[in-house]
């Protein structure tokens, strides 16, 4: 006797509907625990939504591929055409292909879980006011960008070696041919522990973070990436610099903590080094004043005095601290206005100039005959 048509509806439907309430209840648990981990509805609406969405679909997959052709057996369907008996199917779905489901289920939610933890750490950094805020958010952003990249790395080849397993895939050359791959970057690749090692302790130390301007050997630039085998820094004309670590000779950092914008004003001799001095501290403070320019202002401004004296040209110095990355932008205003404020009380600016000495010979033949035709 044939199995009944509503009877396998009703049997697949049943399977279906319990699919869908044990995905469901799967991912309304992923979700609060990405929720309790993110804690901001901005990464909520990016980042656990997406990742619901999935673990359902995935689970719901599974589930009904395990529960379905139980189902029909149930109500008396046993010839299934799918290239091996219901029995096998059912209890390999039920077997390997729920461990599959589960180790690329917690895979996923591993790089998402580890995602939004690194964000939120980020995100944690970046709270609070004041000058270490700035180098907090720089320093927490090349942590993130590094865990995430090492967290990817570690989980999808694990992931992909036990999958590999419950395939039947035989993984012993792999492991074998990943510990001669170790052996041989131990004895043979000195130069890449090297720069993984540079990595890891500049790093450590903090001397670079994303963000910062830095010059690496001698070329400028604002870094983009600190890797643990190369540093990146893109110069103003964007060209893309890439540094081994263990090639990095030597490091200066123009952003940490703060930064000084430094200039050197040369005045011709009849100039008054009081006079000029007051005229840029009326400037410095009328500047610290402006809206615009307060925030990158850390102290007020400091003059040197009378730094050197040339032919011709005596020199002021002096310096105004700011705020990391922003010297440049304190430094040009500041110039345009001490440009302005000298033309307009008529203080030149020292000119260059060039003095020529002529010597003429003296002819002393000439001079000679002359004396004896007198």
């Amino acid at each position: 006797m044939s199995p009944d048509p509503v009877s396998i509806t009703a049997a697949a439907g049943l399977a279906v509907i319990a699919a869908y309430i044990v995905a469901d209840v799967v991912a309304r648990l992923a979700q609060r625990a990405l929720r309790s981990i993110v804690g901001d509805q901005h990464l909520d609406a990016t980042l656990v939504v997406p990742t619901r969405r999935v673990v359902r679909l995935v689970v719901f997959l599974v589930t009904t591929a395990a529960l379905l052709l139980p189902a029909l057996r149930y109500v008396g369907v046993q010839h299934i055409t799918a290239g091996n008996s219901p029995e096998a199917l059912a209890k390999w779905a039920m077997e390997s292909g729920l461990r599959i489901a589960v180790i690329a289920v917690g895979a996923y939610m591993a790089l998402r879980i580890g995602s939004a933890a690194a964000r939120r750490f980020e995100r944690e950094m970046s709270t609070g006011t004041g000058l270490d805020v700035i180098e907090r958010t720089k320093r927490a952003r090349t942590l993130s960008s590094l865990i995430q990249r090492t967290l990817s790395i570690a989980v999808v080849s694990i992931a992909v070696l036990m999958i590999l397993r419950e395939l039947d895939v035989d993984i012993t050359p792999v492991l074998t041919g990943a510990g001669i791959v170790g052996l041989a970057v131990g004895f043979g690749a000195q130069t890449l522990v090297r720069d993984i090692i540079s990595g890891f302790f500049m790093i450590l130390e903090d001397q670079a973070r994303v963000g910062d301007v830095a010059v690496v050997n001698g070329q400028g630039g604002l870094i983009e990436a600190v890797n643990l085998r190369t540093i990146v820094l893109r110069d103003e004309e964007g060209t893309v610099h890439v540094f081994p670590n263990g090639e990095v000779k030597t490091l200066a950092n123009k952003s940490k903590d703060f930064s000084y914008f430094v200039f050197s004003l040369a005045l011709p001799f009849d100039a008054d080094p009081d006079d000029v001095g007051a005229t840029l501290r009326d400037i410095a403070t009328s500047l610290a004043e402006d809206e615009r320019f307060r925030p990158h202002i850390l102290e007020p401004f400091d003059l040197y005095g009378v730094d050197a004296i040339e032919p011709g040209q005596f020199k002021l110095k002096g310096r105004i601290k700011t705020v990391p990355l922003k010297q440049w932008l304190v430094g040009r205003e500041f110039l345009g206005r001490v440009t302005k404020a000298l033309r307009s009380r008529g203080i030149d600016l020292s000119k260059p100039t060039l003095r020529l000495y002529v010597e003429t010979p003296i002819n002393v033949k000439t001079s000679e005959s002359d004396s004896k035709g007198a």
